[in-house]
């Protein structure tokens, strides 16, 4: 396979993403303003870019993994102009999770230049990430959509197509509004079990075989001990962050006051995720949210 694949982003998510593509046989042009992240991903067979201008210089496609919509809008149009340099026949396929209202601009601003872009935000997680399991929920024109599963297929098991610029990124929101509450509820759970005597294991196999099932139970139980390939049996650290997941809970309630919905559980998620943080907990995954019910702290 000779397409080229500038990666823009090389984080925790965006990584093993790229490593997934060249393992399927594309060339992997790297770039990541954090030094130690764009070396890494060169240790593993990522070509190293001085710059994002550099990186997207004869790319068929352009994968961006942003963490904002600041950071999204400067690099494409506002500081650094990367669509003055993208060339006509490549196909930018912008994963971040930001706003609606980021992606139809960056989309919009492509259009405008003879460009094709799309919005295709994530979820999985790092784990999805690393075993290419991700699903795509995509915005955008639907023949780019259609083009961009060449690439997307190798990163993940799923890719949907939600409708015109701006509904992926909703997707995602409502879909991690959604997630963040049965987390909330999940550890809830667990924790009035533990405190009434019950072991966690017992009562997670109760609960994943019971109407109480769901994917914080089930995938990514939040009780450390419980599945010792979680986060919560690594005393929290890597997966999701804390900060990441108020910031989808952020977007969330943006969407809801543009749109005048009633999202009461939305909101007090977002409380509850925030005062976590507010503690110390921003670098933490999500998951942590069980340790704002434990009467004492773990060990």
């Amino acid at each position: 396979m000779d397409k080229i694949v500038a990666f823009l982003g090389l984080g925790h998510m965006g990584a093993p993403m790229a490593f997934n593509l060249i393992k399927a046989g594309f060339t992997v042009r790297g770039f990541d303003p954090v030094e130690t992240l764009l070396q890494a991903a060169v240790e593993q067979g990522v070509e190293k870019c001085a710059s994002a201008k550099e990186a997207v210089k004869g790319a068929d496609f352009v994968i961006s993994m942003l963490p904002s919509d600041a950071v999204v809008e400067s690099l494409y149009i506002d500081k650094d102009h990367l669509l003055e340099v993208i060339e006509k026949q490549t196909l930018i396929i912008d994963c971040s999770t930001v706003s609606a209202r980021s992606s139809k601009r960056l989309i919009n601003a492509a259009q405008i230049k003879g460009l094709h872009a799309i919005e295709a935000p994530v979820s999985g997680g790092v784990k999805g990430a690393a075993a290419a399991t991700l699903s795509f929920m995509c915005g955008g024109e639907h023949e780019d959509v259609e083009r961009a599963k060449t690439v997307l297929q190798h990163m993940g098991t799923n890719v949907f197509f939600a409708g015109p610029a701006g509904a992926g990124q909703t997707a995602k929101i409502c879909n991690n509004m959604l997630l963040a509450i049965h987390m909330i509820g999940t550890a809830e759970a667990l924790q009035l079990g533990v405190d009434n005597g019950l072991d966690p294991k017992v009562l997670s196999e109760i609960m994943s075989k019971s109407s109480g099932a769901n994917w914080s139970l089930q995938t990514y139980n939040p009780y450390p001990g419980v599945m010792e390939s979680t986060p919560a049996s690594n005393h929290y650290r890597g997966g999701f962050k804390v900060a990441l997941m108020c910031k989808d809970l952020g977007l969330a309630q943006q969407a809801a006051d543009h749109s005048r919905s009633y999202t009461p559980l939305g909101s007090l998620a977002r409380n509850l995720f925030g005062l976590h943080s507010l503690k110390g907990n921003e670098e933490l995954d999500f998951s942590s949210i069980q340790t704002i019910f434990n009467k004492e702290p773990y060990k």
